[in-house]
C-alpha cells in the first residue's frame, strides 16, 4: 500500500526522494526491518493472550527429557509469523504482481489448514487434530491453484537465454546481441549440471508432435507433490524448541539469494542462469518472512515461551516449497532443506522397518530410539540447545552448498 502511496508522490507530484520506494532491495530493507519489530513486541502480546485464552500445548508421554516442562506453553505461535509477515509484505510490496499474491494466498491458505488442526487439539481435546485425509486434500488444493496458475497465467514467464554482450578486438564500443522474448515455459533448473535447463514437457516427447501444450499434466502434479512433501517435512521438524524456525530462515535466506538474482536481468546474465521476469519482487516477501522468523525465535528459542504449532509450520513448508517452484529451483529442495528431508526419511525409515520386521519375526524393530531424528537424539542424552545448534549448522552447509551451485556446474 506505501508503494503505490509513494509512487503517486513520486510520478504524480514529482515529490523528491519518494522514487526510493520504487528499489526492491529499499523495500526489502524495510520489510525485514517492520517484521522484526512486529514479531518480537507485538509477539509477547499474542503470546499472553494465547495463554489468557488457554492455549496451551498437551504433551504426550514420550519418555523425553523435560517434556513434562511443555506442558501448557502456549501454542498457535505460527500467528506471530503470519501477522509480521503479512504486515510488512501489505505495505511495502507491489500487490499486483503475481508473485505476491500466490505468496499471499499459500500463507493464508496453509495458516488456515494449521490453524483448524491447532483448534481441534487444543479446544475439541482431539490430539489427533485434523484428519490426515484433510490435511492432504488441503495440501493438494494449494498445489492445483499454485501450478494452474504458474502454468497458465501469461504474467509467468522465463528467458532461459539472457542474451550476450560482447567487445570486438581493436573496438572502443560494445556490440550487444538482444535478448530473446520471454517465453511461457515448464522449465526448471538442475544443480550441478551444465547447461541445466530441464523443461518438464519434454517428458512428454514421445506423444509426438505438440506436446508441449500438454505440459500441465506433468507440471501441475508435480507442484502439488512438492507442496504437500515440504509442508509435511516442516511439520515434522517442527519437534524442539527453535528447530523448524531456525532451519527455515537458513533455508529462506538461501532462497531470497536465489530469487534477487534470478529476477535481476543483470545477475542472471553474469551468472548464466535462467533470468524470470517480476520474480524479483518476491525478495520483499522473503525479507519480511525471514524477519518473522527471526523475531519468532526470540520466544521460541529454548526454553520456549510459545511454540508455532501446525499454524506455523504448515505455513513455513507451504511458502517455502512455493518460492522454490517460483523461482525455478524445486529440484534444489532435497539440498537447500535437507534438514526436512531427513527427518521426514527417517519417520518412513522407522514406519517401514518396524513394520516390515514385525511381519517377518513377529516382533517389530527400530532402526532408530525414536523419530523423527532428532528424538533419537534427544533419547540419546544430547540436550535440546545442542541438536537444535548443530542441526542449524547443518543447515548453514547445506544452504552455502546450494548457492554454489549458481556457479558450481
Amino acid at each position: 500500500m506505501l508503494y503505490y502511496l509513494f509512487e503517486y508522490f513520486d510520478k504524480t507530484l514529482d515529490i523528491p526522494g519518494t522514487g526510493v520506494f520504487q528499489y526492491i532491495t529499499f523495500r526489502s530493507a524495510l520489510a525485514l526491518m517492520l517484521s522484526l519489530l512486529l514479531s518480537t513486541i507485538y509477539g509477547k502480546r499474542i503470546i499472553n493472550f494465547l495463554r489468557n485464552q488457554q492455549v496451551g500445548e498437551t504433551v504426550r508421554e514420550l519418555g523425553l527429557q523435560g517434556q513434562n516442562e511443555k506442558a501448557g506453553t502456549p501454542t498457535m505461535g505460527g500467528l506471530i509469523i503470519i501477522f509480521a509477515t503479512l504486515v510488512p509484505v501489505l505495505l511495502f510490496a507491489r500487490l499486483h504482481n503475481i508473485y505476491i499474491v500466490l505468496l499471499i494466498v499459500t500463507t493464508l491458505w496453509m495458516g488456515t489448514i494449521g490453524f483448524i488442526d491447532d483448534y481441534i487439539k487444543i479446544f475439541k481435546k482431539d490430539k489427533a487434530g485434523l484428519k490426515g485425509i484433510f490435511k492432504v486434500i488441503g495440501q493438494v488444493g494449494l498445489g492445483l491453484i499454485v501450478g494452474t496458475v504458474l502454468y497458465f497465467n501469461p504474467a509467468v514467464t522465463v528467458r532461459t537465454d539472457t542474451g550476450y554482450v560482447g567487445t570486438q578486438k581493436n573496438v572502443s564500443t560494445a556490440v550487444v546481441m538482444p535478448a530473446p522474448m520471454e517465453e511461457k515455459s515448464t522449465a526448471t533448473t538442475i544443480p550441478f549440471v551444465k547447461n541445466n535447463e530441464f523443461d518438464y514437457a519434454e517428458l512428454l516427447s514421445w506423444t509426438g508432435e505438440g506436446y508441449e501444450k500438454w505440459a500441465w499434466l506433468i507440471f501441475i502434479p508435480v507442484v502439488i507433490f512438492i507442496i504437500t512433501a515440504v509442508s509435511n517435512g516442516a511439520n515434522l521438524t517442527d519437534g524442539i524448541d527453535g528447530l523448524a524456525a531456525g532451519t527455515s530462515a537458513i533455508s529462506v535466506l538461501a532462497l531470497g539469494i536465489f530469487t534477487f538474482v534470478s529476477g535481476n536481468i543483470i545477475f542472471s546474465n553474469y551468472l548464466n542462469i535462467m533470468y524470470i521476469p517480476n520474480s524479483g519482487e518476491m525478495t520483499v516477501f522473503i525479507s519480511a518472512f525471514v524477519g518473522a522468523l527471526i523475531g519468532f525465535l526470540w520466544y521460541n528459542s529454548y526454553p520456549a515461551s510459545v511454540f508455532m504449532g501446525d499454524t506455523g509450520s504448515l505455513t513455513i513448508g507451504g511458502i517455502i516449497a512455493v518460492l522454490a517452484i517460483a523461482v525455478r529451483k524445486e529440484l534444489l529442495i532435497p539440498l537447500l532443506c535437507g534438514i526436512f528431508l531427513v527427518e521426514n526419511f527417517s519417520v518412513v525409515l522407522q514406519v517401514s522397518y518396524f513394520k516390515f520386521t514385525k511381519k517377518r519375526f513377529g516382533e517389530g524393530r527400530r532402526i532408530f530410539l525414536m523419530s523423527p531424528l532428532h528424538h533419537h537424539y534427544q533419547k540419546k542424552g544430547y540436550h535440546e540447545s545442542k541438536i537444535v545448534t548443530r542441526f542449524w549448522i547443518v543447515a548453514i552447509m547445506l544452504a552455502i552448498l546450494s548457492i554454489v551451485t549458481l556457479k558450481l556446474r
